[in-house]
């Protein structure tokens, strides 16, 4: 038997597990000063609920449960928030501010910063389809970054309807993928083959050529509604400045740029989407942006705009950047010579909020001694007729 760990999951030792849950409580504590009330989902569900959101079956977890039923992972949170909303929430008043942190599982290639079992935090405003929501979206996503200190964090927002507005001449639905692929990877020489490949117009060819050029800050909204006449893409355009000019309001707009090639999902978004990162880091930190159709696949039609971080992307990205936590000692070993006292001593030290440790095996003082020191804690305690206290470590 091999004592490891399948691949892509991990385990996390006391000090890891200790950060991981002091980022857990700053990202609800920050959650909570917003408004976003956490809820919790299954571990598991049907399949057919997540078939309603934008399941990868390739990449689910799947199992048949005794009654024959086929259940699967989660494979996302928000397809189960928006499963909750139309049955459980449905007559609460909209719209709902909703925040989660849980594991979600993906059978998915292991690299660095891709994991099989992965750790994710995010927020559901359900509900509305204001302007204004998406702009407190992006808002809290950029204040939860500054909040964890991440250096350099950026956020760029895109708009989906841009792109359909673009391509509404274009009948061939391969070929509208075609094209959304290479955007997705920002993959050009595919894409100019692809859209020269086409019949388009020689307008449509070149703004799609230049889509991932159209790249900044407010001044691309202008350049990209000059650069067609298309109403469902300029309409795209008006939203995302009115967008754009509450991130002013804000106070946010520096660390935020406008990327118009941003496609994402072709039918899950629906309008703003977002991605944050830090420049020279491979991997996206958090994901997110308008998907108002999904909660109609419940038979609820309701608005709604989110995001997801990863929560051990978080972690990888301020250990590079030299903001982990030292490991600094904590807690105190009681050396039990007489056991009222140690007893009634660790009591009155727990009830502080202090961590307490007692002896159970005997150890002597300098065995205590060492074996404290090898468990990082701050000091030892010979509790006999008297308390006598041996620093192991500075504050």
């Amino acid at each position: 038997m091999e004592l490891k760990t399948p691949r892509g999951v991990k385990d996390f030792l006391p000090v890891e597990a200790r950060w991981k849950t002091e980022l857990e409580s700053e990202i609800r504590r920050i959650f909570r000063t917003w408004g976003f009330q956490e809820i919790i989902t299954p571990t598991f569900e049907f399949f057919e609920i997540f078939e309603q959101g934008s399941i990868n079956a390739r990449e689910a977890y799947r199992f048949v449960g005794r009654d024959g039923e086929l259940l699967t992972l989660r494979y996302d949170l928000t397809t189960p928030i928006a499963r909750m909303v139309a049955s459980r929430l449905k007559d609460q008043p909209k719209p709902l501010r909703l925040a989660y942190l849980a594991n979600v599982f993906r059978y998915d290639d292991v690299q660095v910063g891709f994991q099989r079992e992965f750790y994710q935090s995010g927020v559901e405003l359900i509900g509305s389809a204001n302007p204004a929501t998406d702009a407190e979206i992006i808002a809290l996503a950029i204040t939860l970054f500054n909040t964890m200190g991440v250096k350099d964090f950026r956020l760029d927002i895109g708009q989906v309807e841009f792109f359909h507005g673009i391509m509404e001449d274009c009948q061939c639905q391969k070929t509208k993928k075609l094209i959304w692929k290479a955007l997705l990877r920002n993959d050009l020489v595919g894409l100019r083959d692809v859209v020269n490949s086409t019949e388009l117009n020689e307008s449509t060819k070149k703004l799609l050529l230049d889509l991932p050029q159209l790249r900044g800050q407010a001044e691309v909204l202008d350049e990209a509604y000059c650069k067609t006449e298309n109403h469902r893409a300029r309409q795209a355009i008006l939203n995302l400045k009115q967008v754009y000019q509450l991130l002013v309001d804000y106070g946010v707009t520096d660390q935020v740029y406008i990327d118009l090639g941003m496609v994402k999902s072709l039918e899950y978004y629906t309008g703003v989407v977002l991605e944050g990162y830090v420049p020279d880091i491979g991997f996206t930190l958090i994901s997110g942006g308008r998907y108002d159709n999904l909660s109609s696949r419940f038979g609820n039609q309701l608005p709604a705009v989110g995001f997801a971080l990863g929560l051990e992307r978080l972690m990888l990205v301020l250990e590079q950047q030299g903001l982990k936590p030292a490991n600094k000692a904590q807690g105190i070993l009681v050396l039990p010579h007489d056991w009222v006292k140690a007893l009634q001593y660790a009591k009155e030290q727990r009830q502080a909020g202090i961590q307490v440790e007692i002896d159970t095996e005997e150890l002597t003082v300098e065995q205590a001694k060492k074996y404290a020191a090898a468990k990082n804690m701050k000091a030892l305690v010979v509790a006999g007729e008297k308390l006598e206290i041996i620093e192991l470590a500075e504050d």
